[in-house]
């Protein structure tokens, strides 16, 4: 089964950079296809439910369409979710 990672960004924000960097190098060894959305970009195209949700907790890692972690990415509990 392929696995979706999915990270919830916006520009400017350092975290979300760090974040997008430690987890595509991950998704390489882990086998996972990693995602990135900006949810500003989104909810400016008519779909703001992402950042209402999650907008003051970015970034956000998303593991098959659930909350994974939220500021920072728990490479220890993803490895161990992805393994499980």
């Amino acid at each position: 089964m392929d696995r979706q990672v999915r990270l919830l960004t916006r520009q400017g924000c350092s975290l979300c950079q760090a974040a997008a960097t430690r987890l595509a190098e991950l998704a390489g060894e882990l086998g996972f296809t990693l995602t990135l959305t900006d949810v500003d970009q989104l909810a400016e195209a008519g779909e703001p439910a992402l950042r209402a949700e999650y907008g003051d907790r970015l970034p956000v890692v998303l593991l098959d369409g659930a909350e994974h972690s939220y500021w920072e990415v728990d490479e220890a509990r993803l490895r161990a979710d992805l393994d499980g």
